[in-house]
């Protein structure tokens, strides 16, 4: 028995590393889980840290013979600690049948991917990943616009088709490779239903199994954590997510076991330090609902 197993099984701790009581563990399996139960992570930039205290620099790049040089931004994630806590009883624990580990990765990412989605979204920034939608936003051009603040597009149901067309374009060329529309399942149904002028769909179903559907020839990328079409929402946005939002996370996850808080329980305490911020403000576009 591996010695991971044994501690989830029977409390040992021999050949693990320990930290303030809980078990240091790396794996690639709960990583893999993450991505499949957090879609918002296949999108964006996620990179892995020795600490909290990660900084990136921003910069639009330009020509050594520019008369000033290119500016600097630096960009820094606003870390959390993300917690899981499943249980299972003593006797579950004990089956040599039960796929322990598999089934502590699948409660740890599920829990773990409900709390992320939700932070790199609308997240407030404070112990929590700072979401692109509390980010500052203006109408305002990439040419005028402050670094760190994005650009929405405003429409009305009537407009929508026109301004989903807007949108598109405010991203500029560079950044259209691999950019994708990201919206909630309400907004869909809605988006699902405009058509050209000739009677063509603007949305398209993916043509064979595994490919996504796409918006005027984009992925759209269903993310359930995006608000509904209602005034002075934000519902739906388009960009390229791996330039613009950047997730900063430890490689390690702890866990704590505790047979004794809630018998006949053992308890599974797991967390992991995760943090996100935009990173590029000109690679993602917002669309607003007018009030």
């Amino acid at each position: 028995m591996l010695p991971f197993e044994k501690y989830l099984r029977q409390g040992s701790i021999a050949g693990l590393e320990v930290v303030d009581g809980a078990v240091s563990f790396n794996d690639d399996h709960l990583e893999g889980l993450l991505r499949a139960h957090s879609p918002f992570r296949t999108l964006a930039n996620v990179v892995r840290v020795g600490s909290g205290g990660y900084k990136k620099l921003v910069t639009n790049g330009g020509w050594l013979s520019d008369p000033t040089p290119p500016t600097f931004h630096e960009v820094t994630p606003n870390f959390g600690e993300l917690y899981a806590n499943p249980a299972a009883t003593q006797a579950m624990l004990d089956d040599i049948a039960f796929g322990v580990q598999g089934w502590l990765a699948n409660e740890i990412a599920m829990e773990f991917a409900k709390a992320e989605g939700a932070a790199f979204i609308n997240g407030n920034g404070i112990n929590r990943p700072l979401g692109f939608l509390t980010a500052s936003a203006s109408s305002t051009s990439d040419s005028s616009r402050p670094f760190g603040v994005l650009q929405h597009t405003t429409t009305d149901l009537k407009n929508l088709k026109d301004k989903l067309v807007e949108l598109l374009h405010t991203l500029r060329a560079p950044y259209r490779t691999g950019a994708a529309w990201i919206m909630n399942s309400a907004t869909l149904n809605i988006v699902r239903k405009l058509k050209t002028d000739d009677g063509t769909f603007l949305w398209q179903a993916g043509l064979s199994a595994g490919q996504r559907d796409t918006l005027l020839g984009y992925p759209v990328v269903l993310i359930e954590d995006m608000p509904d079409m209602t005034p002075d929402s934000s519902p739906i946005a388009f960009g390229n997510f791996k330039a613009g939002y950047l997730i900063a996370e430890r490689h390690e996850t702890h866990v704590l076991r505790d047979p004794y808080s809630n018998k006949p329980y053992v308890h599974f305490y797991a967390t992991k330090r995760v943090g996100g911020n935009v990173a590029n403000s000109e690679a993602i576009k917002l669309l607003k609902v007018s009030k």
